[in-house]
């Protein structure tokens, strides 16, 4: 897909651009401090399934589509569930450190955005997790649903849950999965400028879609990833775009000045005096003009010299 910039001085990008040691230090760290505060929501399996009845309920009576109707499209095949399967193992964080090297390479100002709207949309989630543990639809009896990572793999979950020292299984409120994929297309979309770039929301839908259809999330883990999301980019505020420094800019002229009236005075200057350039006289006057001749004047032929 195509991701046209505006191109930028290497000198100005330098010099915005964080240190890439501490960046990676900060990033590595942020990652480590998430991953193990999941691990303290183990143990508490009876309140995650109980959460999990609460929420199956809770959708349900919001009337929103059964999670089983997205799963029955992927087990038409094992070549579409196993291909669903490898998205939710291996794009959610793979896409997500490409974002953010690219962004750091081409455009740093918002570079620094995403990394504080990722990073505070991962510790609201991890609060949400330490608080409300919840285990996914894959496990509820009552949603009927397949583990398709463990039936048809690829998977990055122990089949015991409760013994299970790589990932917190009872993490699935919010979804971070489809929170991050929702912000890789917002800032694909807001740093690009190419005509497709919207495409990039191709990204959260297929990203929504997996989720689902493998049954490790439900819809309304979806739903307050992007609530979080919301508030996260409320706080946030992301770097004004930059002006528009191309050679085809197109300028903006001046408005034209409306015409100032010609005073009276120099109207009747500039006019000739002539008959035809004198103002038409009244009716009245005119009568008067031709009943009485003119009235000669001294030394000029009169009466007189007209009879000679």
């Amino acid at each position: 897909m195509d991701s046209r910039t505006e191109p930028e001085s290497d000198g100005a990008a330098a010099i915005r651009r964080p240190p890439l040691v501490r960046e990676l230090l900060l990033v590595a760290g942020l990652f480590l401090v998430y991953k193990f505060g999941r691990q303290l929501a183990n143990g508490r399996t009876a309140e995650a399934y109980r959460n999990a009845h609460h929420v199956w309920h809770w959708e349900r009576s919001l009337h929103l589509p059964g999670e089983g109707d997205v799963q029955s499209v992927l087990l038409h095949g094992h070549v579409l569930v196993r291909t669903a399967n490898l998205y939710y193992v291996a794009v959610h964080f793979t896409a997500t450190v490409a974002f953010l090297v690219w962004l750091y390479l081409r455009r740093p100002d918002h570079y620094l955005w995403a990394r504080r709207v990722l990073a505070l949309l991962t510790g609201a989630a991890l609060a949400l997790h330490l608080t409300f543990p919840l285990a996914p639809p894959r496990m509820l009896d009552v949603a009927h649903l397949v583990d398709t990572g463990q039936v048809y793999g690829p998977t990055v979950y122990g089949a015991r849950p409760e013994t299970d020292s790589m990932a917190n299984q009872f993490a699935a409120m919010p979804s971070l999965h489809f929170g991050w994929a929702l912000m890789v297309a917002i800032g694909l979309i807001a740093t690009t400028r190419s005509r497709l770039r919207w495409l990039w929301l191709l990204h959260p839908l297929l990203t929504l879609a997996v989720i689902v259809g493998t049954a490790n999330h439900y819809w309304l883990d979806a739903i307050v990833a992007s609530a979080l999301l919301a508030v996260a980019l409320a706080v946030v505020h992301a770097p004004s775009p930059a002006p528009d420094k191309s050679p085809t800019a197109r300028r903006t002229l001046p408005a034209p000045r409306p015409a100032e009236p010609v005073p009276v005075a120099r109207r009747s200057a500039a006019l000739p005096d002539t008959p035809a350039a004198r103002p038409p006289a009244s009716p009245a006057a005119a009568r008067r003009s031709t009943l009485m001749p003119d009235v000669p004047t001294a030394g000029g032929p009169g009466l007189v010299g007209a009879g000679r």
